[in-house]
């Protein structure tokens, strides 16, 4: 899990991303296609051509981190937008992490009634 504050801006790069880009590559995208500052402390989320991948980059005030994530079953929804960005909550990123869709998360479970 990655331990984002709240107050934490998350941008979804929307689009396909060639992953074999790191960090550096990513940080360049985020400048020359984005047209925001990789340095600033958001979270800037990239999904792939199969979209089963996806990679996150995070300055957190130290140093850059790449974090990665693979589905084994499935892909991750994404944005519909061919090209830009677009913002999402901290919560709903951890929606798309865990697999739901997190662009309508329905609670499946209701507990019954005590008593």
């Amino acid at each position: 899990m990655i331990p984002v504050p709240s107050n934490v801006r998350v941008w979804l790069a929307v689009g396909k991303t060639d992953m074999r880009r790191g960090m550096n590559g990513l940080a360049l995208l985020v400048q020359e296609a984005l047209k925001r500052d990789p340095h600033a402390g958001d979270l800037f989320v990239f999904r792939g051509v199969s979209g089963n991948l996806i990679k996150i980059i995070w300055h957190d005030g130290l140093g850059m981190s790449l974090y990665a994530k693979r589905l084994e079953k499935g892909r991750f929804l994404w944005s519909s937008p061919a090209d830009g960005v677009v913002a999402i909550s901290a919560a709903q990123l951890a929606y798309m992490l865990d697999g739901i869709d997190w662009r309508n998360p329905r609670q499946t479970f209701r507990p019954e009634r005590a008593g």
